[in-house]
This record gives structure tokens, sequence and C-alpha cells, in this order.
């Protein structure tokens, strides 16, 4: 590409559009002498006539026709993406990246505070387990959950999660009439698992000191959002975030399967990214936007649980450093 000269070739195909050499200087910005200078130049370099004069008039040669053909689609090409990329510059665009579950029954409902709020700007959610690589992918941050600890990256606490056994109403009712310990309800309850939760059945167990000799899980799902479903449908108990279903259990649709046991109390939920993406403007407005939203939540939540008679027991996050 070296030996290709650009803004000849640039000059040579606005003359070819514009029928002639002066309307070309016009568009080109430069002197009439200019314009042939370089066409002369490529001609030269070419060893071909790329114009004949007929009647004062510029007709392209064979071989001109065949470079003028391929310089407008080039320059054509190259106008179109330089109009994409000032377009997707100038777009007011924020895009995150959130667990399915947390996406569909936490952020959703609220999320649309946050576009009144930003008429200018518009967002994109990537709803899916996996984290972004911000090396290779384009995203503003993820909110994610898990246990706080991702090197290399700015990470801010967002919400704490509050987990418990749940059940609807007519479930719980059913393991009572069997017995009064909860330890041997547990023992003839269907067990619901929930596979991407980071307290799973086997560590709230030792956690509660409650022996399941045989501890199997009829139903599994990788969607807390299924999970609580199965649940409210009486299927089972659900061992899932109260932060999903708050709505349920408010209306009493989920209910806890005893208050002898404690809501696990830890901080889980986080908004991650590269520190220099919280130099972004939109992204300082939903840092900010998306604490209050969940302090507000978590306040709700927990006045909701006291009510209910539930006492709460804080616990570090799995995985996470002691």
């Amino acid at each position: 590409m070296r030996d290709i000269n650009i803004k000849a070739i640039e000059c040579f195909e606005t003359v070819a559009r514009q029928g002639s050499v002066g309307a070309a200087a016009i568009e080109l910005g430069v002197t009439p002498s200019a314009v042939s200078q370089q066409i002369r130049l490529l001609e030269a370099q070419f060893g071909v006539r790329l114009f004949r004069r007929e009647r004062r008039k510029l007709i392209l040669t064979h071989d001109g026709d065949i470079l003028f053909q391929t310089a407008t689609h080039a320059f054509g090409a190259i106008r179109n993406a330089r109009s994409a990329i000032i377009r997707q510059r100038d777009l007011r665009n924020l895009i995150l990246r959130v667990s399915p579950s947390f996406g569909v029954r936490w952020l959703g409902p609220r999320i649309g505070a946050f576009l009144t709020a930003n008429p200018e700007w518009s967002i994109r959610v990537d709803a899916t387990q996996d984290f972004t690589s911000f090396e290779t992918e384009i995203a503003d941050f993820d909110l994610r959950y898990g246990h706080g600890q991702w090197a290399g990256l700015s990470v801010l606490g967002v919400m704490h999660d509050l987990v418990m056994p749940m059940c609807s109403p007519g479930y719980r009712d059913r393991l009572q009439a069997i017995s009064d310990d909860p330890g041997e309800q547990l023992r003839h309850a269907v067990l619901i698992d929930s596979v991407k939760t980071m307290f799973r059945w086997d560590l709230w167990l030792a956690l509660n000191q409650v022996d399941l000799p045989d501890l199997i899980y009829p139903m599994a799902f990788d969607r807390s959002s299924m999970s609580l479903e199965l649940a409210r449908q009486g299927m089972g108990v659900a061992l899932d975030s109260v932060n999903l279903c708050l709505a349920d259990v408010q209306r009493g649709d989920l209910v806890p399967l005893s208050l002898d046991f404690p809501v696990i109390d830890f901080p889980a939920y986080w908004m991650v990214c590269p520190s220099r993406h919280l130099n972004r403007r939109i992204v300082a407005r939903f840092a900010d936007w998306i604490a209050e939203a969940a302090q507000t939540h978590e306040a709700e939540a927990r006045a909701c649980l006291t009510q209910l008679g539930c006492r709460f027991r804080q616990a570090e996050p799995p995985g996470a450093a002691q």
C-alpha cells in the first residue's frame, strides 16, 4: 500500500464523479492546477491514460473506468465507516451486564426510574451468568453476585443478600403437621437446589447444624427465579434470596420454613469495572442511583422479615478471605 498515492486517487475519483477538474477542485478545497498535477502523477504511476478529452469534456478511458469503480466503492465504504463511528461515538449509551434472575426480578422493575431521571441516555443490559472480560469485551460495568474479590478491578458494594428456606404456606403447613421439629420437617421436605447461589443446602445445613443423611435434590435450577417459582407453587423448599422475591414474601405467597432458622445476611451484590470506567459521568451517576435504590430495598426487606419474626445472622460470603 505504500506505493499507492491515496491523495492522487482521491483527486481522480472526485474529478471522475464531478466531471471536471474545476468542480473537483472546489469540492476538495484546492486549486485546479493542484488537481491536474495529481492526475498526471497517477497516470505516470499506473502507466496508462485515465481520461480523454472530447469536446471540452473529460471522458474516462477503459482503465480509468476500472479504477473509478473501485475507488468509488472504497471511498464510499470509508465514508460509511466514518459515519458509523461518529454515530457510535456521539450515542449516549450505557452497557452493563447482570445475572439473569437479579436482572429480571430486582433490576428490571427499577431500571425505568433511572432512565426517567436520565432521558438523554440509552441503556443496554446483558443478562448472563458470565462476567465481562473488560480487556476484550465492551461493557461499562457488571452487577455481580459473588464474594466481592476480583483482582485488578474496582469493586463497589451494592447490597447484602438475605437468604432463608422458603416455601408456600400450604407446603409449610403440611410439614408442620408431620413434626414440630424444623429439622425433622426438612427430612421430609423436597429440597429445591439453586445451583448458582453461594449458600447452597449443604453449606446452610452445616451452618445450622442440621443433619440430613440422604441429601438429594429432585429439582435443581441454575436460575433462582425458577427455584422460587417452584417453591411458590408448593413443590418444595427453596433456599434462596429474599431480595429476589420480596413481593412474594410481602404478599404471603412465600413464607419462611421456620423462624427457628435465622436469615443468613452477607454482602453479595457488587458493581464491578476497571477503575477508569468510573470516570464516565453516567457510570458514576448509576453507581449513586443503585446505591440509593439498594439501600431503600434492603431496609424494606429487613423490616418485612422482622415483622414476620425472623432473626438475622451475619456471615462471610463463601470464598471470601477471612
